[in-house]
């Protein structure tokens, strides 16, 4: 969405209001801009998450290799039984059997692996939102520093001698 729809969305502010305060949220790494594929719509309609238990001290070789394989989207490091969580996606289920059975579980200092297919994804990681009450906690807590800052400048000291 261009920062124009956006600034008019809102009706408050500007477009260059909008691409200022997008620049300083990508800078300070709140958020990332980026174009991200639909697997489904690029004919990867099979996804799986796929939890792999990993012989100890070895997690992070085995997490860079999975890292490096296309049909991975995500890893993650886990807890309890398994150590690595993946997401996988497949054209169908043939080559996401094949993928787990003679890729993933080959790879050196793998023990196990259990594969939970996915028939619908409901809510993915790129739809989720800052809670309502973070942004609100974030603008008092602004408010409160930026009037300790100006009550305690220089010159608010030097206006108030005179």
């Amino acid at each position: 969405m261009e920062c124009t729809e956006i600034a008019r969305r809102i009706g408050s502010i500007s477009d260059r209001v909008v691409r200022y305060r997008l620049n300083r949220l990508r800078k300070k790494g709140i958020i990332q801009i980026r174009a991200i594929p639909n697997p489904h719509a690029v004919h990867f309609p099979v996804a799986a998450d796929v939890f792999v238990g990993i012989e100890p001290g070895q997690v992070m070789e085995v997490a860079k290799k999975m890292m490096g394989y296309d049909s991975v989207s995500y890893v993650a490091c886990c807890t309890e039984e398994n150590d690595l969580s993946l997401q996988v996606v497949a054209r169908d289920n043939l080559e996401l059997y094949r993928f787990v059975t003679e890729v993933v579980a080959r790879v050196p200092w793998v023990k196990k692996t259990t594969t939970l297919l996915i028939p619908i994804i409901l809510k993915d990681v790129y739809e989720w939102r800052i809670p309502v009450s973070v942004c609100q906690d974030s603008n008092t807590s602004q408010t409160k520093t930026q009037g300790k800052k100006r009550s305690e400048s220089p010159s608010a000291g030097a206006k108030k001698r005179r």
